[in-house]
């Protein structure tokens, strides 16, 4: 029986490859044991269990950026993190560790350095500190966008949830109308931020509701909006007929199956999702960070299956002048939906497991694409 240990976490773009990974293991190797080491603090406290796998804890230790009292506690309280992912590899007879980034990846990398073979995934277009140092000795390192700085990339893509790798649009359509409460003769424009929302995107959004959704003039398509503002800040649903304003979306592959359209933030799930279900986008990259919002969407862009807006940029007068024209341009939409087909990589979980079993000595299943 071979034992994986899965470490990383934080927030959902650790957590979901995380979790799709695992589902890939548990379902190409039932006999496997599957062992995941995160964080109480983070997002895999509550859906590692409810995904029914083991979730073993190594303390919250993030990387001192000044001289203070915690920089001096950071290395003992580091190397007892590491002391405790040693002992759970050797205890649990782990033999292979994969790593997501986050703060429990740091110390299960170093523990196993010399051990056990490590792999990493690297879900942004620029790696994290974690996996930077963890991609220095791996014996793999699986990227989801090609280009990214890691030694010895392995473009695998996004591991997907099932139900959003498995995801048949025109199939879920009427499904998807009908949850939402949309209208089936319309066209749908998904807008969103994520769970917390942008205020930017929701505000500009809000202040053309009525021209979003109006009849146009000329007998085109008409549009509706499905709008996920988030829980970031209050948001007043303008009470437009075919504006349907959602605080929070557990379903986003229906909601996916109900888009024609979508205007998004550029997160490494998020552009990766729709890039697999071939959905087109106006993608408005988050301003804050090192800009790796900003490179996860320079695929789909030279592709051409995407547009992109700067958050400065989005206004009412933008969605007026380059927005409002797109949609009215069902030529260009089918164009970069077709664009989006050709660059989206649905089996990001199984070309991740490839690279793990070649970790492990195996190489049963088809290799995965350089990049």
């Amino acid at each position: 029986m071979t034992t994986y240990l899965l470490a990383g976490g934080g927030t959902a773009g650790h957590v979901n490859p995380l979790l799709a990974t695992a589902d890939a293991i548990r379902a190409a190797r039932p006999t496997a044991k599957v062992l995941v080491l995160g964080t109480r603090e983070g997002l895999e406290a509550r859906l590692v269990p409810e995904r029914g796998y083991e979730l073993r804890f190594v303390d919250k230790l993030p990387f001192p950026r000044r001289p203070d009292l915690a920089a001096l506690r950071f290395p003992g309280r580091f190397r007892r993190a590491v002391r405790e992912a040693r002992r759970l590899i050797a205890d649990e007879g782990v033999d292979v560790v994969v790593g997501f980034g986050g703060y429990a990846a740091t110390p299960a990398y170093v523990a196993a350095r010399g051990r056990v073979p490590v792999v990493v995934h690297e879900a942004n277009s620029l790696p994290g500190l974690a996996n930077r140092l963890g991609a220095r000795w791996a014996a793999g390192v699986g990227v989801a966008f090609a280009g990214t700085p890691l030694p010895d990339a392995v473009t695998v893509g996004m591991p997907l949830r099932r139900e959003i790798a498995d995801l048949d649009r025109a199939a879920a359509r009427p499904e998807a109308i009908a949850a939402f409460g949309l209208d089936p003769a319309r066209r749908t424009l998904l807008v969103t931020g994520g769970s917390l929302g942008a205020k930017r995107i929701n505000d500009a959004v809000r202040a053309r509701a009525e021209a979003l959704v109006a009849d146009p003039a000329d007998g085109g398509a008409a549009w509706q909006v499905l709008h996920v503002v988030g829980r970031l800040s209050p948001f007043d649903d303008p009470g437009v007929e075919h504006y349907r304003v959602l605080e929070y979306c557990d379903r986003m592959d229906l909601a996916f199956a109900a888009a024609d359209l979508v205007v998004s933030r550029a997160g490494a799930s998020t552009v990766s999702e729709l890039s697999a279900v071939g959905l087109p986008a106006v993608y408005v990259p988050y301003a804050v960070g090192n800009g790796e919002q900003a490179r996860n969407t320079v695929g789909a862009l030279e592709a051409g299956a995407a547009l992109t807006v700067a958050d400065a940029d989005l206004d009412p007068e933008w969605i007026d002048s380059t927005l409002l024209p797109l949609m009215s341009d069902e030529e260009r939409i089918a164009g970069l939906a077709a664009a989006t087909e050709g660059i989206g990589i649905r089996d990001g979980a199984e070309r991740l497991l490839v690279l793990i079993d070649l970790a492990l000595g195996r190489d049963d299943g088809p290799a995965a694409g350089r990049g």
